[in-house]
């Protein structure tokens, strides 16, 4: 039986998914702080497009993005590419960054993911907080729209700062409801990123404490579903941040990606083939290859083999 959650629709017929879309940033160094793509047959194994240079830049606000997250929009067919606008390359030096910068998102769309639109900025309804960080998205059915979330840094009553996670919804990425509180812990949380599977929603975010990923799981996105989950192998795992998370196209298995920032790695990708156990295998060096670039902070899209041959034509790679 195919899997039409799946599955895409072009030129008029549903189209199943054959290959990834890799969307990352590569690091602090100048040119780095953009978009770059890379393509994958099976996941696992991984080309960068455009000779491992930037697809997409930004001219605008910070002139340099982070944290790119791609989603296919349900609702209006369009590709979506939302950053955190940020260039530390700038000199500015974190604490701006955190506590004064950032206030923006930075947004690209395309109908084909080969041709994109000009880089739009839009700024969040949040004039309390200090940053707008990894925003991401996903489309909730029920409501016909998405809901977007990210990473903000609020100054409390007692004059500490924390970090947050907010939310807001929108049907157009330029349009959106005033943010509300998500996520809040005795720790400080980043980095959010979240997965459907069935009727569960799976939940992964970066506990800025304690350097490492944890997982939940709800019956909706409502702030109150969630409940923190066991995951025994993520809680080991000390020194990453920016998981993405994806379902292979053939088969009931999901990859979680971590970045390991600390030690300057890259991504780490680890199995599943039950998100409910919270159980994951931790893979051998031989087992992938993320390409030649370094990459940070990303998310990963299921791609139909029209846009897979699309991507390479226009930006051109060997055979991933």
């Amino acid at each position: 039986m195919i899997n039409r959650a799946h599955m895409a629709i072009g030129q008029g017929q549903e189209q199943p998914y054959e290959a990834y879309l890799f969307v990352y940033f590569t690091g602090e160094d100048e040119g780095e702080e953009q978009v770059y793509f890379a393509l994958s047959q099976d996941g696992m194994f991984w080309k960068d497009l455009n000779n491992g240079q930037p697809v997409l830049n930004s001219s605008i606000g910070e002139y340099g993005v982070r944290d790119p997250f791609i989603i296919r929009s349900s609702w209006d067919q369009k590709f979506y590419i939302i950053a955190t606008d940020l260039r530390i390359a700038n000199g500015k030096g974190w604490d701006v960054a955190q506590y004064s910068g950032s206030r923006a998102i930075i947004v690209w769309e395309s109908t084909d993911l080969v041709q994109w639109s000009k880089e739009r900025s839009v700024e969040i309804d949040l004039p309390e907080t200090g940053c707008i960080w990894a925003p991401e998205s996903i489309y909730d059915a029920e409501a016909e729209e998405h809901l977007m979330f990210w990473a903000s840094m609020v100054k409390q009553d007692n004059g500490e700062h924390k970090q947050i996670i907010y939310s807001s919804r929108t049907k157009d990425f330029k349009n959106f409801t005033k943010p509300e509180n998500y996520i809040e812990r005795d720790n400080h949380v980043i980095d959010t990123t979240i997965i459907k599977e069935g009727d569960t929603y799976y939940r992964f975010s970066k506990d800025e404490t304690t350097k490492c990923i944890t997982m939940e799981q709800g019956s909706s996105l409502s702030r109150s579903s969630f409940k923190e989950m066991n995951a025994p192998v993520l809680n080991r795992i000390f020194g990453v941040e920016g998981p993405a998370v994806f379902k292979f196209n053939d088969r009931d298995e999901w990859c979680l990606l971590i970045d390991q920032f600390a030690a300057q790695k890259g991504y780490l990708p680890l199995l599943t083939d039950d998100l409910s156990s919270g159980h994951f295998r931790m893979l051998s060096e031989d087992e992938y290859d993320l390409g030649d670039t370094l990459k940070r902070h990303g998310s990963i899209l299921n791609i139909t083999r029209a846009e897979y041959d699309a991507l390479i034509k226009n930006w051109g790679t060997t055979e991933a």
